[in-house]
């Protein structure tokens, strides 16, 4: 047996130390068979020194691992969290395989992959040992001997004495008799902890109060001192007595922590407390003061009747315990005041429960309650009772009316489908009423007359009836209500939201409601507004956008009001006094309507406007309006996108200093006045699609940090010697005559995001895919810092004729989706080689452990959209697979309609997921989400919420058809503020394709979306009809894809396939050389002989197209080691017919894509037309590759290869690859032009990061002008002998090349 093999005495159980052969066979005899990886206590990575590989089956306990260890205990870690100690019964290899069920994996023998992968760590780990962090030691117990003296004076000695500082108390005591001898207590509450200045690392501890004592303790390092004294500050700086014991993994409480006999609040939350022994539940009752104890989530399963003898307890919380009843002795606490128990399977409680009568607040949320527990009748002092996700049907009021006491009741998340009255008598004691997310049709609470606040969106009322009398807040939204009849008028109400109904009108009694201030009826179907409403003095806020109003009262006299939102209705005109009467109006929102002029902002000559927000994108604006601008000076934020102007004044321009954010675009401009430079607030101008010629004068503003002026017509741009440091982002794509030097690109260097256009060539990829689709994406940040949105486009995948797009939204976080953009389109490319049917699930789950210790706290929506031909199939045409997790969403344009393919899953939106999440008791709060964290209940990465939120995604599949015009990918923000409707719409009939992201982008900023918003438009063109032909793997497009040579306008995409993009991380001059590779984590899963399915013969590593060069800040970017002569650092002579240019190493070679033998060049043929390819046209090519710094590129291979070799792609590295040291793998291929990446790849301490690989901007296939008529005359041949193709493939003399379009 070899040495690194140690059995036990089952045969069952396998320990070594690294994953080999015999693991491999081991794995190959049953599914239920697998490894698990075990942890020593100071393993913090997978590739710890202390790391052993446990072969076991799904039937091997837990003890018999241990035994094989040598270990009393085996312990398991979820998520990088809380550690648990395994029951010695509980077998760890199923609870691998039952965690990876959850997460999604259906097929046994992926499960047994995937439990291989040292990856899973950061998910799930074993310990052989329980591990401990210093900090979190120190939190609960400082220890040591050190020399103590007691008293301020010199008059005690300094002595060896055992000092302990646990809880609120410092503890000393004898060396030798710590157990038994005298012990000294000193409470550090309102104490204080001090530096002695006479002797070196020697702390002062005083207690408080009048007869204080102090005892100074003098520790040996410098280090020691300031974790004591780091500690004890933390304690006398409380003002009560509360320890905080949360989160540590403990089953019992440190004896020492029973000194602090002060404790008032002590807080368990999230451990693994035992019932029973030694500083378990039953030694509670020890601390004679306790008045709160927080034992949530501690998997007790059956209440603690220990718990029953602290009768000073106030307050008790055992939420989540997974109790299913209450002891009857639960009568002893008397003087319990709050109980918390949500989260639980309790179905009714008990009599003696009615004995609490100091009891005030009770939380029975997320049970298992099917009516009002009748015990609370006899709870006098009770005053709010939380029933939120349970199974009520029924709401009944008579039961309410007999609870006389109860004020405010919460019923959110329950089945309620009807409210039940038995009697006519009124309830006057509710005043608090929530019954969110429920399925009532109607509603009548008419009978509680003191109701003060109503909650009852998200249902399905159709009519609601209430009582005025107390009625302060009403809150309706996402209804169907035609009508909501409140008697009598509400004289106390102040804020009344309707939105998302199907309100005809306003009702009566809310234009004589005197207090109101706030109004939201926006998403009805009003024609027209009160002129009562307008005109209320008291009203602050008025919404009433996405309705059908033509025209606004006029206004006689002032209002209060500030902010007004008009948008989406079909208004020409604003009342003509509005700026004048409305002085206070600081937001007015009027963008989408028909508005040809604007009213004047004063009657003087000066202006009082305080307006500061003003949106007027989509309407019929013309230069008449901007003078009127002038009479708002405090204009901060002003978007006039989608207007009809020609001309900005500078005299006007100049008089708006306090403006921040400029929005232009889609006008006719053809300048920018140089009086912008007045604009010293100004931090974002996008002024895209206009028709600019000269570059504005904004890099002189000091602030200045986003400027897009794509798809104008710049030749030239004048910069200043030193650009502003706050300058983030330039947008220069689509303007075609634009030129910029070296030295200009040089001084652009430091901005983190610069978008040009390339050089517009005829590439490999574009030929490929330019006749069946073309993409466009855009991300704006919005009013927030930070971009957390990504795309990813890649027009050309795998083999060519195969596209991936998706969109990754992280919310708050921007590193998740910069990961995704650069690791996820690998995953799918490894996963499709695997499967047919699974890939896309399995894409997401594999992400989302590749996402590693960054996923454990973040999380990210994601959407990825696969379109290529039918596996199924091979000649019918492209299908297009969805998938999605959380709030991103793709939209198909079927016939000018939209199409959804994707599946919100929200608490909101997704009554399914509401439902299994309650079902798996997770707490959700008033704010719809899950634990607090998020409303999603799907995402990539939060691990930490598992099982609440999961990674596996909603997949769909539907074959494009010759009707399907767009597909359009988007985050939350962008379709909370765009039906699907509005956005294929806005985009439909909108050139070039790069330009429509961004239209999107724009109209979800003009209708108040100041969050991250981000868009990608897929133009398709696909049918019945598309057809590719393949030559030896690569697929190619029919000679009409090339024969048209007319270049379209270039498009402002940020991801479109003609910007560039640079990074500030290199200069201009370095673009050339550089690389970028994909890396993987360091620890991947061991290969399984015999798992992998053959491989499709396609392009590992998916790139952008050759003409996109896109660098993102997080992105690993690696230099190549290309020397100057054009040859690797390793190469000594050079290779024939390498012709080299500095830096770059330019490569030509004739591939022709024909079978017939003896292309010599014949006579030019007649120029074909450049409709889509048929299958006559699929005939050979003669193209001209230049490739640039890129892998393999001298290789040029004669012969001809059997079309079932395996080509070394990414699913199989790990068996035919050379693995580096920062996880890129190199195929083992001979290459004379190898670039080798950098062997210190960066590296980021949290999160598997991986680095896309990138194409050269000028890496690109080229069919020259003197090779055209060669071109057509050897397809001609082609055609005439297609018969003979075969044989003479065979015998010919000249043998077609075989090419690999990897690169």
């Amino acid at each position: 047996m070899p040495r690194n093999v140690k059995r036990n005495g089952s045969r069952s159980c396998l320990n070594r130390s690294r994953f080999g052969s015999r693991e491999r066979d081991w794995l190959k005899e049953g599914v239920g068979r697998g490894c698990v990886y075990v942890h020593g206590r100071d393993s913090s990575a997978p590739g710890a020194s202390d790391l052993r590989l446990v072969l076991c089956t799904v039937d091997t306990p837990a003890s018999e691992i241990c035994d094989g260890e040598g270990r009393k205990n085996l312990y398991v870690q979820l998520h990088g969290d809380l550690v648990r100690r395994l029951e010695p019964t509980e077998k760890p290899l199923q609870i691998v395989y039952d965690y990876l069920a959850g997460l999604g994996f259906d097929d046994p023998a992926r499960m047994q992959e995937e439990a291989a992968n040292s990856d899973l760590s950061c998910m799930i780990r074993f310990f052989s040992e329980k591990p401990s962090q210093v900090e979190q030691l120190d939190r609960i117990l400082l220890s040591g001997v050190y020399s103590v003296r007691k008293g301020k004076t010199q008059l005690h000695k300094w002595a060896e004495r055992l000092v302990v500082l646990c809880g609120t108390c410092l503890v000393v005591s004898s060396v030798k008799d710590s157990q038994v001898g005298k012990v000294h207590i000193l409470p550090l509450v309102g104490g204080k902890v001090e530096e002695m200045r006479r002797r070196q690392h020697t702390l002062a501890f005083t207690s408080a109060g009048a007869q204080a004592q102090t005892y100074h303790v003098s520790f040996g390092t410098l280090a020691e001192c300031q974790r004591w004294h780091r500690q004890a500050s933390t304690v006398v700086s409380m003002r009560l007595s509360m320890v905080d014991l949360s989160c540590y993994s403990l089953e019992e409480v440190p004896e020492h922590l029973f000194y602090s006999q002060d404790i008032i609040y002590l807080n368990l939350r999230h451990n693994f407390m035992r019932s029973s022994g030694a500083g378990s539940l039953d030694s509670l009752c020890r601390f004679s003061q306790l008045k709160s104890l927080n034992l949530s989530h501690n998997r007790l399963g059956e209440f603690p009747v220990s718990l029953c003898e602290i009768s000073t307890l106030t307050e008790l919380n055992v939420s989540c315990n997974g109790l299913h009843d209450l002891p009857s002795q639960i009568d002893k606490l008397l003087n319990l005041q709050t109980f918390w128990l949500d989260g639980n399977f309790l179905t009714s409680l008990p009599e003696e429960l009615g004995s609490l009568q100091q009891l005030s607040c009770l939380g029975l949320s997320f049970n298992n309650f099917c009516e009002l527990p009748a015990i609370c009748e006899k709870l006098v002092l009770l005053d709010k009772l939380s029933l939120a996700g349970n199974l009520l049907e029924t709401l009944d009021l008579a039961a309410l009316t007999r609870m006389s006491h109860i004020k405010s009741v919460d019923l959110r998340l329950n089945n309620l489908k009807r409210a039940a009255a038995d009697t006519l008598e009124g309830n006057k004691s509710v005043t608090y009423l929530d019954l969110r997310d429920n399925q009532m049709t109607d509603l009548d609470l008419s009978s509680l007359g003191s109701l003060e606040q109503l909650h009852c969106e998200r249902n399905r009322l159709e009519e609601l009836t209430l009582s005025g009398c107390s009625l302060r807040a009403l809150h309706a939204n996402n209804n169907s209500l035609t009508t909501v009849n409140i008697y009598p008028v509400p004289g106390q109400l102040t804020c009344l939201e309707l939105s998302h109904n199907q309100l005809q009108c306003v009702p009566d009694w809310a234009c004589e409601a005197k207090k109101l201030e706030v109004l939201d009826v926006s998403y009805n179907l009003l024609v027209e507004l009160p002129s009562r409403i307008l005109s209320s003095l008291s009203l602050r806020k008025l919404m009433v956008g996405h309705n059908c109003l033509q025209t606004l009262p006029p206004l006689l006299e002032h209002i209060s009001l500030e902010v007004l939102d008009l948008q989406h209705n079909l208004l020409t005109k604003l009342p003509e006094t509005l700026f004048v009467k409305a002085l206070n109006l600081r937001y007015l929102n009027a963008s989408a309507n028909s508005l040809e002029s604007l009213p004047s902002a004063c009657a003087g000559e000066e202006s009082l406007s305080m307006l500061q927000l003003l949106y007027l994108t989509n309407n019929n604006l013309t230069d008449d309006c901007i003078p009127v601008l002038v009479g708002h000076p405090s204009l901060r934020i002003l978007h006039l996108a989608n207007n009809n102007l020609q001309t900005f004044p500078a005299s006007k321009l100049s008089k708006l200093e306090h403006l921040e954010e400029l929005n232009l675009s889609g006008n006719k401009l053809k300048t920018i006045p140089t009086t912008v430079a007045n604009c010293k607030l100004l931090h974002t101008l996008i002024a895209h699609s206009n028709e600019i010629s000269i570059f504005p004068e904004i890099l002189h503003l000091p602030r200045i940090q986003f400027v897009d002026l794509s798809c104008n017509e710049l030749t030239e741009i004048l910069i200043p010697e030193a650009l502003p440091g706050a300058l983030q982002e330039l947008d220069l794509s689509g303007n075609t005559n634009l030129v910029l030097e070296h030295k200009t690109l040089d001084i652009f260097s430091h901005i983190t995001t610069l978008k040009i256009d390339a050089k517009h060539s005829l590439t490999a990829d574009s030929a490929l895919t330019s006749t069946f689709w073309s993409h466009g994406a855009a991300e704006m940040a919005g009013q927030r810092n930070k971009l957390c949105v990504s795309s990813l486009v890649l027009g050309s995948f795998a083999e060519g004729v195969e596209a991936v797009y998706g969109m990754f939204d992280g919310d708050k976080n921007e590193e998740l989706p910069r990961l995704l953009q650069c690791t996820m389109a690998d995953v799918l490319l490894e996963e499709v080689q695997q499967s047919d049917t699974m890939f896309m699930s399995n894409t997401f789950l594999v992400s989302h452990r590749k996402l590693g210790m960054a996923g454990q706290k973040l999380g990210c929506s994601a959407v990825l959209c696969y379109i290529r031909h039918d596996v199924t199939e091979p000649g019918s045409s492209f299908s297009l697979t969805v998938a999605n997790v959380g709030t991103c969403q793709a939209v198909l344009c079927r016939s000018g309609k939209p199409l959804p393919l994707s599946k919100v899953f929200s608490l909101e939106q997704c009554s399914e997921e509401a439902k299994r999440v309650k079902e798996q008791k997770a707490i959700i709060t008033e704010d719809n989400k899950v634990n607090g964290v998020t409303c999603c209940t799907r995402l990539l990465g939060c691990t930490y919420l598992h099982p609440w939120i999961l990674p596996r995604p909603h997949v769909s599949s539907i074959p494009l058809t010759v009707q399907d015009e767009l597909l359009l990918l988007g985050n939350k923000a962008l379709w909370e503020h765009l039906s699907y409707s509005e956005a294929v719409s806005a985009v439909r009939h909108l050139h070039p394709p790069g330009l429509s992201p961004k239209n999107l982008c724009t109209l979800a900023q003009s209708s108040g979306c100041q969050d991250n918003v981000g868009a990608v438009v897929v133009c398709l063109n696909v049918g019945l009809d598309s057809c590719t032909c393949e030559v030896h793997g690569l697929t190619l497009p029919g000679p009409g894809a090339f024969g048209s040579t007319t270049a379209k306008p270039a498009t402002p995409s940020s991801s479109s396939g003609i910007a560039s993009e640079f990074n500030s991380e290199l200069s201009a001059s370095e673009v050339s050389s550089e690389v970028g590779s994909t890396a993987s984590d360091e620890h991947g899963a061991a290969g399984l002989e015999g798992t992998l399915r053959p491989e499709r013969r396609c392009s590992p590593p998916p790139a952008p197209p050759a003409s996109l060069f896109q660098r993102q800040p997080s992105s690993a970017t690696f230099s190549s080691n290309q020397s100057d002569n054009g040859l690797d650092s390793d190469d000594e002579q050079p290779v024939e017919g390498v012709m080299t240019n500095g830096s770059k190493v330019e490569v030509e070679v004739d591939i022709h894509c024909c079978k017939g033998k003896g292309l010599e060049s014949e006579p030019p043929a007649a120029e074909h037309d450049s409709s889509a390819p048929g299958p006559e046209r699929d005939s050979g090519l003669v193209l001209m590759i230049r490739r640039q710094n890129s892998v393999n590129s001298n290789t040029v291979q004669r012969g001809v290869k059997e079309k079932c070799e395996l080509q070394k792609s990414l699913s199989t590295c790990c068996l035919y690859g050379k693995k580096l040291s920062n996880g890129s793998i190199v195929p083992l291929e001979e290459s004379l032009n190898l670039i080798e990446v950098a062997t210190e790849a960066p590296k980021k301490k949290t999160g598997y990061f991986a680095a896309p690989s990138q194409v050269e901007p000028e890496d690109q296939f080229v069919v020259p002008p003197d090779l055209e008529e060669e071109v057509k005359e050897q397809m001609k041949q082609h055609q005439e002998n297609g018969a003979d193709e075969e044989n003479k493939e065979e015998h010919g003399a000249a043998l077609p090349e075989e090419f690999d379009t990897a690169l």
